[in-house]
């Protein structure tokens, strides 16, 4: 099959990306969304050359996703997965997978014109789409306590489960970041962790309460009978953890009891639970490794009419006039 000057350019820009220290994840999102972008091109102008493509192009391609519907059309072309068998096959792509998929074709062609590889950057005269912001679930102090005991903490992978869950909701750490800690980036004394490999590439701390730093202990200690892994959360084999299996162990302990519990909601409840706890956004901001407070901002103070009502009463200035 041949390959076309759009193929390679992605190439191109993909190596760049990698350069950068992006994530996995996110490298996946760039070069998925190009390879649709290209073959939709291809099939509907008959373009296989990036430099011709114009804002029109990338117009029609966003009227074509609005009106088409999910894994209707693979990147490769050849879907092996079997896409029609999932259960939102053919529904509406949504305005915020939409507007990721705008951000990143255009993210491309800025690339195309810093390096001078395009005189003209196309995708200036197209408009951003704004994404739906769901509001996130604010899980119930009894909704998290029975998730944390649907673990059986006995089994030595969902113990581990157990204790990077409870990270979670003690720090905002993210899952990946988590899976790539060794036992050195803790710091028991000072209930800091140093998070080295990180969504943005730059190092962090994080910190952790008195509380789970009891659970670190133990948990140190008991996994040092099974392994000696260099890594905080390993495998049994001293491998380190794949999120996609801490992922799944979480949907399976969350369904046992009739929740739905992600490490993103757990990471999301940490945010939310600081801020009606009354801390700052700017703090909040630095916890969670963004890149800056507007993004954090744009993310979080997105509450609900029961959490608003919560922070009320912990912020009420009659009830907290001195009497």
């Amino acid at each position: 099959m041949k390959i076309t000057g759009f193929e390679l350019d992605i190439d191109r820009y993909m190596l760049d990306c990698s350069a950068k220290g992006l994530s996995a994840k996110t490298l996946k999102s760039y070069e998925q969304t190009l390879r649709l972008f290209a073959r939709y091109l291809e099939e509907k102008f008959e373009i296989t050359d990036s430099k011709k493509v114009g804002a029109e192009h990338l117009r029609s391609y966003i009227c074509d996703l609005e009106e088409r519907g999910k894994y209707e059309i693979s990147a490769s072309g050849n879907p092996k997965n079997y896409p029609e068998r999932r259960q939102d096959y053919g529904k509406q792509i949504s305005k915020t997978t939409i507007a990721n998929y705008v951000r990143n074709i255009k993210a491309y062609y800025s690339y195309m014109y810093q390096e001078r590889y395009i005189r003209k950057n196309p995708m200036k005269e197209v408009k951003a789409i704004k994404p739906q912001r769901k509001v996130k679930h604010l899980l119930e102090d009894k909704e998290i306590k029975q998730f944390f005991r649907a673990f059986e903490v006995t089994k030595f992978d969902q113990y581990r489960d157990w204790i990077m869950a409870q990270l979670i909701f003690d720090c905002g750490a993210r899952i990946n970041e988590l899976s790539a800690t060794v036992d050195a980036d803790y710091d028991l004394r000072n209930n800091a962790l140093l998070l080295r490999e990180t969504k943005n590439g730059k190092e962090r701390f994080v910190y952790f309460s008195d509380i789970m730093r009891r659970l670190l202990k133990s948990w140190f200690n008991y996994k040092d009978r099974y392994t000696n892994s260099e890594y905080t959360f390993p495998t049994l084999r001293g491998n380190r953890v794949r999120i996609e299996g801490v992922e799944r162990s979480f949907r399976l302990r969350a369904r046992d009891v009739g929740l739905q519990v992600t490490p993103h909601l757990l990471r999301n409840n940490f945010a939310k639970r600081y801020l009606i706890n009354g801390g700052d956004l700017a703090t909040l901001s630095r916890l969670l490794g963004h890149s800056s407070v507007e993004v954090t901002a744009s993310i979080y103070l997105d509450f609900a009419e029961k959490e608003l009502m919560q922070k009320y009463r912990q912020h009420s200035p009659l009830q907290h006039l001195d009497k």
